[in-house]
């Protein structure tokens, strides 16, 4: 019998638990006098829960029972000093067609403000969960007039911004990180919702303008962050750099934040900018460690943009640097770019295997060295020494378990494995690399082994898998011409199979690295016609919409492949990216 009592008691506790689940079911449903039904007997519980409150509220009105919400609200009103119920009992009025009588509530609400300004907090929401929010803008700013203490410029920011002024909204947001400046991250992401690429657009413009006068009447160095971060949204490096060297004279504290401009500027191929800035940071900084950095990011840009007949002028560049800074413990990531060059670029891998093996006598850290060794491992690849390569991967491996090079290193063992055509033991590695910490290196893992899996099948020789691991090899090794040669290869010879996709997106990566934009612009347009179903159909779409946009000068087709993305491929990597130009190529103001 005790043992019945108990098992009622838990179920009654299961169900009594169950009852708001079971009440918002009813009302998500639209099955109204149901939830009323349960919404009621869960007040009866908790009489002052403000949810079961509004929830029988909203109930009654969706039942169109006005008198009954009314009376209902009467009675609590007589019960709890709570003046948000104004707001409602003026609601109840306006969904009755009693406009009078509801603005009459309204200002009854707000006047309540007068007599504790916190009251602002349960009216000005009332006045948002009913979307009347120039009733809600009104409490905030006469509680903000009675007690100086309160800021709502965020509330405000954000109801002005629903309302489409977005002059106030901007001068709300600007206000609210002039009084805390530690918040300006949280602005700048609010401002994002608001602010595009396009410099021309209207909300960038009023921005601009608002920051420009703030400078003029009031100097802070705010202001000066903001505009950059403005240009930067616009990808104007250039504006945002004046702006950074307002801040610096300023505050010459440290040269991050320039950096951070330059290596956006690099990223987005605005070298001429992004070497501008280095020189800057090279002329100015006092550290040599931050010097160092600037001058090998000004040489990669140098590497970028240069042909094969300047590759010695770099050379003496790097050979330069490191007498002037040495080769030192300090110098480690100049001493393996320099090496990289030299076998990469001038195919001296000799001379860059020795260099890098007198650097691993250096004085150096467990990673310094690993580093050193992940590149004498691609080196060794470059001249196709898999077995030696492997070696150094190995003790990579073996020395830093675990560790994120570590598990750059095993990745390195399946690409060298599968370079040579031993797919079993790369595969073997890769679904390892499934599992690891970094997401980049994870997702390289999953793409070869897709690869691998997807085509080692379809003929038992692997002949087509094998030309393409070859062809995967040249383009490694800098040999994109012959690279190109060998996919068409496979294009020609293997027409059937299903590696076909791939070798037409890898030989479009190459058709653009040699700037033969008509030629990769073919190659997407095969695997988006005839491949739909595959795992690439996302990528041809993003690739060739950046081709029409950024090269070809055709907008309305690149924004018709992002919106192909949006909505057609929600889960691609793509796809917050392609929301973002698509909505800049439409002209939105609001992401």
């Amino acid at each position: 019998m005790r043992y019945l009592l108990i098992l009622c008691l838990l179920v009654s506790g299961i169900l009594y638990s169950q009852n708001p689940t079971l009440a918002d079911d009813y009302f998500e449903k639209g099955e109204y006098k149901k939830a009323l039904i349960e919404y009621q007997k869960l007040h009866a519980e908790s009489t002052s829960n403000i949810t079961y409150i509004n929830k029988i509220i909203s109930t009654h009105q969706q039942l169109e029972q006005y008198d009954e919400a009314e009376g209902f609200i009467v009675k609590l009103m007589e019960r709890i000093n709570y003046p948000a119920f104004l707001v409602e009992l003026g609601y109840n009025y306006q969904l009755n067609n009693n406009p009078d009588k509801a603005s009459e509530y309204y200002q009854l609400a707000i006047s309540k403000i007068d007599e504790k300004a916190s009251h602002v907090f349960g009216i000005s929401r009332s006045f948002q969960n009913h979307a009347l929010l120039d009733q809600a803008v009104i409490a905030f700013e006469k509680a903000a007039n009675l007690n100086p203490n309160y800021n709502f410029s965020v509330q405000l920011a954000q109801i002005y911004g629903e309302q489409g002024n977005m002059e106030k909204m901007f001068h709300s947001y600007i206000n609210f990180a002039e009084s805390n400046p530690r918040v300006i991250r949280d602005v700048k992401r609010a401002l994002n919702d608001f602010i595009t690429e396009d410099s021309s657009n209207e909300n960038n413009i009023l921005f601009r303008k608002i920051l420009l006068k703030k400078m003029q009447e009031e100097p802070n160095i705010l202001w000066n962050e903001l505009l950059s971060w403005l240009f930067i949204q616009q990808k104007d490096y250039k504006k945002a750099f004046t702006q950074e060297k307002a801040i610096y004279k300023r505050q010459p504290e440290n040269l991050n934040r320039i950096e951070e401009v330059a290596l956006m500027a690099s990223n987005d191929n605005e070298n001429e900018i992004a070497r501008e800035i280095f020189n800057f940071i090279i002329d100015t900084s006092q550290d040599a460690e931050t010097k160092l950095e600037a001058h090998k990011n000004v040489i990669d840009i140098d590497i970028k943009e240069s042909s094969k007949t300047n590759y010695n002028t770099i050379k003496l560049k790097f050979e330069d640097l490191l007498k002037e800074f040495g080769n030192t413990p300090e110098t480690i990531e100049l001493q393996i770019a320099y090496a990289h060059f030299l076998a990469f670029y001038l195919n001296e891998t000799q001379d860059a295997i020795n260099f890098l093996e007198t650097s691993l006598k250096l004085p150096l850290a467990s990673i310094e060295k690993a580093q050193i060794k992940l590149e004498l491992g691609d080196i060794l690849v470059l001249q196709e020494q898999f077995n030696k390569a492997l070696i150094y991967y190995t003790q990579i491996q073996r020395n830093l378990k675990n560790s994120t090079i570590s598990q750059m290193a095993r990745f390195k063992v399946a690409k060298a494995s599968y370079y040579k055509g031993d797919f079993k033991w790369a595969e073997s590695q890769l679904k390892i690399l499934k599992a690891s910490t970094s997401q980049l290196i994870a997702n390289d893992a999953l793409d070869l082994k897709l690869l691998i899996t997807d085509n080692k099948y379809e003929d038992s020789l692997q002949t087509a898998l094998k030309l393409y691991a070859k062809a995967d090899l040249l383009s490694f090794q800098n040999r994109n011409q012959e690279a190109i040669s060998l996919l068409d290869k496979i294009l020609d010879e293997h027409k059937t199979e299903p590696i076909v996709a791939q070798a037409l997106y890898k030989q479009a990566q190459l058709f653009e690295m040699n700037l033969e934009f008509e030629k990769a612009k073919a190659n997407y347009e095969v695997i988006i016609e005839n491949y739909r179903e595959g795992i690439l159909i996302d990528d041809a779409n993003f690739h060739l919409a950046e081709i029409y946009e950024k090269q070809l000068d055709l907008p309305k087709k690149a924004k018709a492949l992002y919106e192909q993305i949006i909505f057609n491929h929600a889960d691609s990597i793509y796809y917050v990216e392609a929301r973002k130009r698509f909505r800049a190529l439409r002209g939105d103001a609001i992401n």
